[in-house]
């Protein structure tokens, strides 16, 4: 009986890293970011993102309505993403941390690596 109870209590246990796993959520879909850097108004913009496992790739749309390819991943309930810009005088990557909150929630940093654009805080509401 012991035995018994012994190997039911260690398959249980055995099990335990996939059921934790199991609910993490999919960014995958269309999310709205508010990004503050300290100027009068928060900056507007959009996001589309395709999750598969940790990996995560999409494409960010300025205010232009101008799209650039986006790749990241997330581990847990951390994400990490970010997307190339360049033109004729300056190349930078815009990098976004950040904690997902909840499966329509996120929040984080933002830092232009390559500009002089100051670090920011955002805000992201998945839309339905």
């Amino acid at each position: 009986m012991k035995d018994q109870l012994l190997i039911i209590v260690m398959l249980g246990l055995s099990l335990m890293p996939a059921a934790v796993g199991a609910g993490a959520a999919n960014l995958s879909g269309t999310w709205a970011f508010a990004v503050d850097i300290g100027k009068p108004k928060l900056i507007n913009v959009k996001f589309v993102f395709k999750q598969d496992g940790e990996k995560l790739s999409g494409t960010y749309t300025n205010k232009d309505n101008v799209e650039y390819p986006v790749n990241g991943t997330v581990k847990g309930d951390q994400v990490v993403f970010s997307y190339e810009l360049s033109s004729d005088r300056q190349s930078m990557t815009v990098r976004y941390t950040g904690t997902i909150k909840s499966p329509t929630k996120m929040t984080g940093a933002v830092e232009w690596i390559g500009g002089g654009a100051p670090p920011g805080k955002w805000t992201a509401t998945k839309k339905k």
